[in-house]
């Protein structure tokens, strides 16, 4: 199988050194499809110049190609199977042109959770739309959606054997849609240090919050890659995942690189069918459905209690369940299999 893996327009390299979703989702795609055996071209200019020699680059993107030009030709010629694309291309005219030509399967993962697709963009079988919970899966039910867990991943992101750790991370982006503070002030109720991990997104929300997130119990760690962030999962007793009231989690990476280190999550959701619920079993973690209408303070004492839960979990259960649920090939070999 010849397999092409498309990078697109973006702040961020492929694969991303720190933080980064979709792009992180690409760069698992292509590690899944070579450890299947498969033929990998990485189609784009963004992938990164630090790759390993035997990943083959073409930085050509499709939908900058003319039909009848004779990059468009040779790209054909290349005879693709499969083309691993982000969820905006199979709407973008210019790219579905040339994808036309080429005559390959096409598959993509929904990681926005309001992007509108063109009414035939997916037929379900050549061309196949994945969805991570119930609620994506939903939302996107006229496009005929397969139900998928989304696998992201760095570069040098390798897992050592899980140890249990000590303090409670969070990892993300730091804004007002992932709602750390919420976390903060589960750790505050426990009298447990926490560590916040990733990049400051907006300096409103984390001022609105200043008392919180200046408390002796946060450490600051920014945006991290590679091994250490890896070690941020690793080293933790429990990865505490949050986010807002009417904030909808698409793609959740953070579910697989937690418990692929071995870390133990606990969740805070606000209803039914979220991924944390797609994710997570009783062996690897535990999700509490607040309700939105209560405040924060209740919110945030739920979420400890839910912490307080998990930490026994074993780490090294957490990890082979993590492992096998959340693997790159095992991955790539849904993503490219027909339905019949």
């Amino acid at each position: 199988m010849l397999v092409g893996v498309c990078d697109f327009p973006g702040n961020y390299a492929f694969p991303p050194s720190g933080y980064g979703g979709i792009e992180r989702w690409l760069w698992a795609a292509a590690e899944g499809a070579r450890a299947t055996g498969a033929d990998v071209h990485l189609l784009g200019p963004l992938w990164r110049e630090d790759l390993a020699p035997e990943w083959t680059r073409i930085p050509v993107r499709l939908e900058d190609l003319e039909p009848g030009s004779r990059a468009a030709h040779e790209l054909r010629a290349t005879g693709y199977d499969l083309l691993v694309v982000g969820h905006e291309y199979p709407t973008l005219p210019a790219w579905r042109r040339i994808r036309d030509l080429l005559d390959c399967d096409v598959a993509t993962f929904q990681h926005h959770p309001d992007f509108q697709h063109s009414s035939d963009a997916f037929d379900g079988v050549r061309d196949r739309l994945y969805c991570y919970s119930p609620e994506m899966l939903d939302r996107y039910a006229a496009h005929h959606p397969a139900t998928e867990l989304a696998v992201h991943l760095g570069l040098n992101e390798i897992e050592p054997p899980s140890v249990p750790g000590r303090d409670l991370v969070w990892l993300g982006r730091i804004d007002e849609d992932k709602a750390p503070h919420l976390a903060v002030r589960a750790a505050q109720i426990l009298g447990r240090p926490i560590h916040l991990v990733g990049p400051i997104f907006s300096d409103d929300y984390v001022r609105s919050h200043a008392r919180l997130f200046g408390a002796d119990h946060v450490e600051w760690v920014g945006e991290v890659g590679g091994p250490a962030k890896t070690a941020a999962f690793h080293d933790a007793s429990v990865f505490v995942y949050t986010y807002a009231r009417d904030y909808v989690e698409a793609g959740a990476a953070v579910f697989g690189e937690s418990l692929r280190a071995g870390t133990p999550i606990a969740a805070l959701t606000w209803h039914k069918g979220t991924c944390a619920e797609a994710a997570l079993c009783d062996r690897t973690g535990a999700f509490t459905v607040a309700d939105p209408s209560e405040d924060d303070e209740s919110a945030a004492r739920a979420l400890a209690h839910t912490i307080l839960r998990t930490e026994a979990l074993n780490h090294a259960e957490v990890q082979a369940i993590g492992q096998h649920r959340f693997d790159p090939r095992r991955h790539f070999e849904a993503l490219s299999a027909r339905p019949w």
